[in-house]
């Protein structure tokens, strides 16, 4: 690497240090200035960051790796975690999650399940759900920057050496700064991520002719729309990509496509999974701020499709010799770093690697203040410490950050790949988590005891799943296990008592959702005749219908752009048009602030 790039990068990590040091004094006021920003920083800052945190680089690297194995079909698999649940939260359930008003997932519990044992579990749950999570995600992103950097950087380190500097680095910043470091820096960075993509796009556009895209891939590659099969045929080209292909199981294509679309709507109307999204949806200043913030992310993202569909372009013309040199050993995960690190000119290529170190730290130091949060809240100040100060809440933040880092670096030195680990994310412990979720938003006898033994089992048994069930894949793993959690869910519930009618009463009034409330709604218009039920579900999931094309044609727009399909592109364009003014009439103008 070129000195000038060496000088820009670490021009970039003191410039993020820097902002947090900035910001200490600000962050370390209370718990709400740490973990939440005191609520007061505006809607698009918090979407452009929640958009910084998704841009991540783990992430990148694997979808490349899609789009090179399954051209525009690729981007329906990103349909597995599910991308389009921001379009869910967009239109209501960001805005029934900050009625709630508090700090954490776990402390939303109490405004469901009220305060007795049922809701003590319940917390609990939610607690060690999120730092799984949490975990699971740190080590996601351990292996992921690790490969990406042993590359670029010029030391004779290994990739996990690299993975631990950088995790350090961006550690420091989080423990100062919080939540308004965390907003400043992605900010920043995802600055340097659309000019890093804007980058990589012209490199392509300008490198690659659409007759040499044409010949470097097979028939049906271009085509987004599939049969009952996947209908692409390596053989001609590189024939090892077949086998990847067989290893990932999506060969049946269509019997892939139902079953992310179905666990995509499930896992959506379960809400955010106690991570960060959740955490800026509680950090936006009103409900109707908290949809909008989610809106926002569908367009920030656009910038992130640029860049993987040029590297895709350029590694399927270009990278060809040393993908064939690998066999039947294919390595996708090193297109990304491989593909930057021949093309990008000097100077370029600094800016280029500053945003995609950028886009590593954005998804890192949110994914830490999340997990501290719930550390910090919902085991520290609630069991150990109930009455300490807010300087001492603070200070366990920093502990609580230090720990999850170090967890997460034990498990990211296994051997993993990112797409197990991401397939184990989206589809085990997404599975023990989504029953219980949809039955607290939309079913009244649903309780705290359902709750915990829903979560706790498939929590469990999505740890377990793979040691009992070897030769089950993950993405089958995802209806047994919710399976399990619906039913332990349902049936502890109706074999303890409902939760008091106070707490539900309360619940119901203030956050106002739709589903099975009757014998609530009832007690309620008892007490406040004037009450007006929610009666927008319908309203509602039209709106989440045209929002998922509207989401889906945003995500194509670039990827055509950048394949020559202009006559697809003008399609996309004419359908993200057409939804853009359905959604603004239909759910932006009728926003509300209850």
């Amino acid at each position: 690497m070129h000195l000038l790039d060496q000088s820009i990068i670490l021009g970039y990590i003191v410039l993020v240090v820097v902002a947090g040091v900035l910001l200490s004094r600000r962050a370390s006021k209370n718990m709400d200035s740490y973990f939440l920003g005191g609520k007061t920083v505006p809607w698009y800052l918090l979407g452009i960051s929640n958009a910084s945190s998704m841009f991540d680089i783990s992430g990148t690297m694997w979808i490349v790796a899609m789009l090179f194995v399954y051209g525009v079909k690729g981007a329906w698999i990103p349909w597995m975690w599910p991308t389009f649940n921001q379009v869910f939260f967009m239109v209501y359930i960001a805005i029934w999650v900050r009625r709630s008003n508090v700090l954490t997932g776990a402390e939303w519990i109490q405004t469901r399940f009220g305060k007795g044992r049922g809701s003590e579990l319940s917390s609990l749950s939610v607690t060690l759900f999120a730092i799984v999570s949490v975990i699971g995600l740190l080590t996601y992103t351990f292996i992921g920057i690790g490969k990406f950097a042993v590359i670029f950087f010029p030391w004779d380190l290994s990739p996990n050496t690299y993975a631990v500097i950088l995790m350090a680095i961006t550690l420091v910043y989080v423990l100062l700064g919080g939540m308004y470091s965390v907003v400043l820096t992605d900010l920043i960075q995802f600055i340097l991520l659309c000019i890093a993509s804007l980058i990589i796009g012209y490199i392509s556009l300008t490198s690659v002719s659409p007759g040499m895209l044409r010949s470097a891939v097979p028939d049906g590659w271009l085509d987004l729309s599939f049969g009952w099969n996947l209908g692409l045929d390596w053989s001609g080209h590189i024939p090892a990509v077949n086998d990847q292909i067989a290893a990932d199981g999506y060969s049946l294509f269509m019997v892939f496509f139902i079953m992310i679309v179905l666990k995509g709507i499930l896992n959506s109307m379960a809400g955010p999974v106690p991570t960060y999204d959740m955490q800026r949806m509680l950090a936006a200043k009103t409900p109707r701020e908290a949809g909008l913030m989610n809106g926002i992310v569908s367009v920030a993202i656009i910038p992130r499709w640029i860049m993987v569909s040029g590297v895709t372009v350029l590694a399927l013309v270009y990278f060809r010799p040393e993908i064939q040199e690998m066999g039947t050993n294919i390595d996708f995960e090193q297109v990304l770093p491989h593909v930057i690190n021949k093309f990008v000119p000097t100077g370029v290529m600094g800016l280029l690697l500053a945003g995609l170190l950028a886009a590593f730290m954005s998804t890192f130091d949110s994914t830490v203040n999340c997990g501290a949060a719930y550390i910090v809240n919902d085991i520290y100040r609630k069991y150990i410490n109930p009455k300490g100060t807010d300087g001492q809440y603070v200070r366990a933040g920093y502990f609580a950050s230090i720990l999850l880092v170090a967890i997460g670096i034990l498990f990211g030195l296994r051997p993993n790949t990112i797409n197990s680990i991401t397939e184990w994310i989206v589809f085990g412990l997404a599975g023990g988590y989504t029953a219980p979720n949809i039955l607290r938003w939309h079913w009244w006898r649903f309780n705290g005891y359902g709750y915990f033994f829903g979560m706790m089992s498939g929590v469990v048994f999505a740890i377990t799943f793979s040691r009992i069930f070897p030769e089950v894949s993950a993405v089958n793993s995802f209806p047994l296990i919710m399976g399990v959690s619906a039913t332990v869910s349902i049936l502890a519930s109706l074999w303890t008592k409902p939760d008091d009618e106070e707490t539900l009463v309360r619940f119901y009034k203030q956050v106002r959702p739709w589903g099975f409330w009757d014998p609530v709604y009832r007690k309620v218009v008892l007490d406040d005749p004037g009450f007006m039920k929610n009666t927008q579900a319908a309203r509602d999931l039209f709106n989440v219908l045209i929002g998922v094309i509207w989401k889906l044609s945003l995500r194509l727009i670039p990827l055509f752009l950048i394949f020559y399909e202009f006559i697809s592109m003008a399609v996309a364009i004419a359908l993200a048009i057409l939804t853009t003014g359905l959604l603004k009439v239909n759910w932006y103008d009728k926003l509300e602030d209850h």
